[in-house]
């Protein structure tokens, strides 16, 4: 599948699903719930570290209706700006949110392939985005991102991941399943470390397990 049709495909797909919880989720709104809490408990922890981040500015990537901004950053962070690329999710994230809502900053649609941040950012929250973007795009885009990390700041990434060693495939919503060691390379590869990882409990067995990374630049020296 070429590059353009891969994106197409992925577009055209979540065109198609309803702008609520359980649309964005895949069906599975009622995990929503027990997904939040445990991005609470990894925050909070992130937030603990020694030379922990500010709490001034996060960005929600692959933001959909908003669901992470509002029951997760927006309560911590001063601002939250939003990524995505599907119009309906993006309109309707602020309703979802709350229209007055002073912490919601800006609004971008455009898909993460695409996306330069043009702020510095305490914490750039990914979740169930990631498997949108071939692998080089991916180390771009994380590359961009840790070029706009504030002192401190930190890369969440919150993923289904492959129990097998092969990446697995959905032709439905043109997304890929990367295995860890995947993960782990290609991070290595955008020069990001590991500072702390943790799989998610409380979902379902018949789902793929998910993990949550949180990542600094190697060279970090600011």
């Amino acid at each position: 599948m070429t590059e353009s049709v891969f994106y197409r495909k992925a577009a055209s797909y979540w065109a198609n699903v309803p702008a609520t919880v359980d649309g964005v989720l895949g069906g599975f709104g009622h995990i929503s719930d027990v997904d939040i809490d445990g991005s609470k408990a990894f925050l909070k922890e992130i937030l603990e570290l020694e030379d922990p981040p500010d709490t001034k500015l996060a960005l929600d990537c692959g933001a959909g209706i908003g669901r992470v901004s509002k029951y997760l950053l927006i309560p911590q962070f001063d601002t939250v700006d939003l990524v995505e690329q599907d119009e309906k999710f993006i309109n309707t994230a602020t309703q979802f949110i709350g229209k007055d809502n002073a912490k919601i900053g800006t609004l971008y649609k455009i898909g993460l392939q695409c996306f330069k941040p043009q702020k510095k950012y305490d914490v750039i929250w990914c979740q169930w985005v990631l498997g949108h973007l071939k692998d080089y795009d991916l180390i771009d885009f994380f590359e961009r991102c840790s070029m706009s990390l504030n002192k401190n700041g930190v890369i969440v990434v919150k993923e289904n991941i492959a129990t097998g060693r092969e990446i697995e495939y959905d032709d439905d919503d043109s997304s890929v399943t990367r295995p860890v060691a995947l993960m782990e390379k290609i991070f290595e590869e955008a020069k990001l470390k590991v500072i702390k990882t943790e799989v998610q409990k409380g979902f379902p067995e018949d789902i793929y397990p998910v993990y949550s990374f949180a990542l600094k630049p190697v060279d970090y020296n600011k």
